[in-house]
């Protein structure tokens, strides 16, 4: 894989090139661009030219001990949107990925950016506070991630990524590829792993939301337990102006695998809108 120097690191990407509009992929946690594999070929093969990029501390790129923030995050991001000069471009933030779209726009503007996508995402505040009592997360529940995913890492990402493809108790993927999401969390470093829970976890995106006027899907799955729709897709496209909400049935947290079609078609529709 081609590499691409970004924020002071070095990010390993995918780029299909060709003149269509871009469309930048920006993976989840705990996996890396390669998450993207059922998406890029109906990108592609639709005309468009599709960006995946391994985030720092995971997959293929750099893993620093620190930067894992979405400041820093999203200023990796603007990184690679100016590397490789995409203008006119879609942004699409798959869980954690949605808050780089956040912030990104937020912090950085949207000048080169034409719409964006919100799958799954974790905007606009997951933690619980006096402020956001609709949040999904407890603290003591962050600082449990972080201590299972130190403490037995393999343990705690086998049934973290059962979990992110499940319907209730209903495993709505192959054991193959979850055996294929699994192996795509192995070379993520700890620091990665840990700091990125915090991050989104803790990372209040509410004002980023606010500041958000390009077109905007916000796509999730009725069945994802592991951010589940009540919580942040439903508030995000209130919080948008002018944003396409779209709730697919029965589909868990990884719908871009389990339901790869009819999320691609609600993605498809909504960059040829």
């Amino acid at each position: 894989m081609p590499t691409i120097d970004s924020n002071g690191i070095t990010l390993s990407y995918t780029d299909t090139g060709g003149e269509g509009r871009p469309v930048v992929l920006i993976h989840g946690w705990p996996l890396s661009g390669a998450s993207w594999s059922e998406q890029v070929p109906a990108l592609t093969d639709a005309g468009y030219r599709v960006v995946t990029y391994d985030r720092r501390g995971f997959g293929d790129s750099d893993k620093p001990s620190s930067g894992y923030d979405y400041d820093t995050l999203s200023a990796d991001l603007a990184g690679v949107l100016e590397g490789l000069d995409l203008r006119d471009a879609t942004i699409v933030g798959f869980s954690m990925g949605g808050g780089e779209v956040a912030r990104y726009l937020g912090a950085h503007g949207d000048e080169r950016i034409r719409s964006a996508v919100l799958a799954a995402a974790v905007p606009p505040y997951l933690l619980k506070t006096d402020d956001n009592p609709d949040g999904g997360l407890g603290d003591e529940d962050v600082e449990g991630m972080k201590q299972g995913v130190a403490s037995d890492r393999d343990g705690f990402l086998d049934e973290f990524t059962t979990g992110f493809f499940s319907a209730g108790d209903d495993l709505k993927v192959s054991e193959e590829q979850r055996q294929e999401a699994l192996a795509l969390t192995r070379p993520a470093v700890m620091e990665g792993l840990t700091g990125c829970i915090d991050a989104f976890a803790r990372t209040d995106f509410r004002e980023d939301l606010a500041k958000i006027s390009v077109p905007t899907l916000v796509i999730h799955g009725d069945s994802d337990g592991t951010v589940p729709v009540e919580v942040s897709g439903n508030r995000s496209a209130e919080a948008i102006s002018g944003a396409k909400l779209v709730v697919v049935e029965d589909a868990p947290h990884g719908f871009n695998v389990s339901h790869a079609q009819e999320f691609n078609q609600h993605l498809l529709a909504f960059l040829d809108s």
